[in-house]
């Protein structure tokens, strides 16, 4: 099995509501979850109460098209809120994360980062030492995880941050993605993906579920094919529709009822017919 390591914040582990789009069920997608391999569902992510979509559902669900008959799994260690700072090298969600992808890499091959963090670090002139600390950061996991070549892919922050509400302090965000920039574009096998055109929830702050999809399709296309994403694709609506569309199998139509019954959303009856 090829495994992904999801790390940064709130908007990698996720926060669109969930009733604002189809979910995604695939036997082949897995998460890592008290130590095993869990079909995903989402929330991928624990970190909060309020987690919710984010873009790895839909990345997987993309590569999934791209390499049938192999599993990915999704190693979830983002945290939301926190700084560049707390992703020091001795801090706690570095050594987090750190010990999740090894654990993940007993069983699996680890082939991609996804990251996605600044927000935090927005305002208040935080840009002029975040090309450094990432550097550190960055070199530090291939080095640890002994993986010198694996892709990282890194998204930006959306043009709604600096406006209104949670958002409104962001005001350094377009130099937050200068350096950003910078750094994918000066290092090898990191590709930078563009937020641009993505909306948020109502916190001004948070990506909303249907551009979590949207990011999660660029930041595939960025790993897919090892080049930046500056512009939107033209066609990510339709690669979007296509993941909320695709058939489901006996086994995830069964996973499904059996988490509808749990939930208390049907009947042991309806259940039961599900498994006929």
């Amino acid at each position: 099995m090829k495994s992904l390591l999801l790390i940064g914040q709130s908007n990698m582990a996720g926060r669109g509501f969930t009733h604002e789009v189809p979910p995604i069920y695939n036997e082949k997608i897995m998460m890592l979850r008290n130590g095993r391999w869990q079909m995903m569902t989402e929330p991928i992510h624990f970190d909060r109460p309020v987690a919710g979509v984010g873009l790895a559902a839909s990345f997987a669900e993309a590569w999934c098209k791209d390499n049938e008959g192999e599993k990915i799994g999704l190693i979830p260690c983002a945290e939301g809120g926190s700084a560049i700072d707390e992703w020091s090298l001795d801090g706690t969600l570095f050594r987090h994360a750190m010990n999740e992808a090894k654990f993940a890499m007993e069983d699996s091959e680890l082939v991609g980062i996804l990251w996605h963090q600044g927000e935090s670090d927005s305002q208040d002139g935080k840009y002029k030492e975040y090309y450094e600390k990432i550097l550190r950061i960055f070199n530090e996991i291939r080095r640890e995880l002994s993986v010198p070549n694996i892709p990282f892919i890194i998204g930006g922050l959306g043009d709604y941050l600096g406006k209104v509400a949670f958002g409104a302090g962001c005001v350094e965000y377009q130099l937050i993605n200068e350096e950003l920039q910078k750094y994918a574009q000066g290092n090898e096998n990191c590709y930078y993906v563009t937020a641009k055109g993505l909306t948020s929830n109502p916190d001004g702050i948070h990506i909303n579920a249907m551009s979590q999809r949207i990011f999660g399709i660029r930041y595939y296309e960025a790993y897919r094919k090892k080049e930046h994403i500056y512009e939107p694709l033209t066609n990510e609506k339709e690669l979007v529709d296509k993941c909320h569309n695709r058939m489901n199998t006996s086994s995830e139509k069964t996973y499904i009822a059996l988490e509808r019954f749990t939930l208390g959303k049907i009947s042991y009856e309806e259940l039961m017919k599900a498994f006929s």
